[in-house]
């Protein structure tokens, strides 16, 4: 979601950069966000650019943004609300221009009751809010995410895997998926790297996915087809929506898109537009 902010917002032309708050440290954290000078640390031997620096211009996304410490979330409230920064041990002020996404798999405003997250730094970041449902309650969508991981992780580690067993997938769709995306995500990865057979099976999965019982789902089938609908109309509005923003020209419009005019033609014709 980070990613398509970014990359359909006026700033898609400037740097899109990560960054994961639960992988690091408090003093990793603060080198990685604003950078470090020469000495800064034992270990600091050059300069180093700060994420912040890096998306100038940008986005930089802050994954998982409530594991960040409470000293870490005082100086990512003053960089909000100055839009500068120094780096650790520098004393040059730095200015930058970045648009903040962040993200978290909590609920904020029980982490601020409890102490944990700071409640001037809450309402900073809520601007606007856009919540993802649990990947439990979107089971039409595990099917389409678990074949685009399978074909990633199929050409990163140069396996030929077409697909899952209607027994895996069966699995896949019953387990509650407490990590959501990412646990899926890894799930995949593992199951490519295991597999000795075209298609991903029960044995490959994770055994606490092996393990699970759970209750019944609707038929892959169903699944699949309220997918395809849903992608329907996702590409609609694309369509239509490069067109208005190509004021009606068909040709900018397909390069646009990355397709063709003769490919275009269809789709118009196929959602009845003229």
């Amino acid at each position: 979601i980070a990613g398509a902010i970014h990359f359909n917002s006026g700033r898609k032309h400037g740097p899109f950069i990560k960054v994961n708050c639960a992988a690091l440290t408090e003093s990793l954290l603060e080198s990685e966000l604003f950078g470090h000078e020469k000495g800064a640390f034992t270990g600091a031997y050059r300069r180093k650019e700060g994420r912040f620096k890096m998306a100038d211009g940008g986005t930089l996304f802050l994954d998982e943004v409530s594991e960040m410490p409470l000293p870490m979330q005082v100086k990512l409230l003053r960089v909000l609300q100055e839009r500068e920064f120094t780096r650790v041990g520098g004393e040059e002020t730095i200015k930058v221009d970045v648009r903040l996404v962040a993200a978290t798999n909590k609920d904020l405003a029980k982490e601020i009751e409890n102490g944990r997250f700071r409640e001037d730094l809450y309402y900073r970041l809520n601007v606007v809010t856009v919540e993802v449902p649990p990947l439990r309650h979107r089971a039409e969508d595990i099917p389409l995410l678990a074949q685009h991981f399978l074909d990633h992780f199929s050409q990163k580690n140069r396996r030929k895997i077409k697909g899952f067993t209607p027994q895996a997938l069966d699995k896949m769709l019953r387990y509650p998926w407490p990590g959501n995306v990412r646990e899926l995500m890894n799930a995949v990865e593992r199951a490519v790297v295991l597999s000795r057979s075209e298609y991903i099976d029960v044995s490959d999965l994770p055994f606490s996915i092996q393990d699970y019982g759970g209750k019944d789902v609707p038929s892959p089938d169903k699944l699949i087809n309220s997918a395809s609908f849903r992608l329907e109309e996702l590409e609609r509005e694309a369509v239509l929506k490069t067109l208005q923003a190509t004021k009606g020209n068909k040709s900018e419009a397909a390069r646009r898109l990355g397709i063709t005019r003769k490919t275009l033609h269809k789709k118009l014709k196929k959602y009845g537009v003229t």
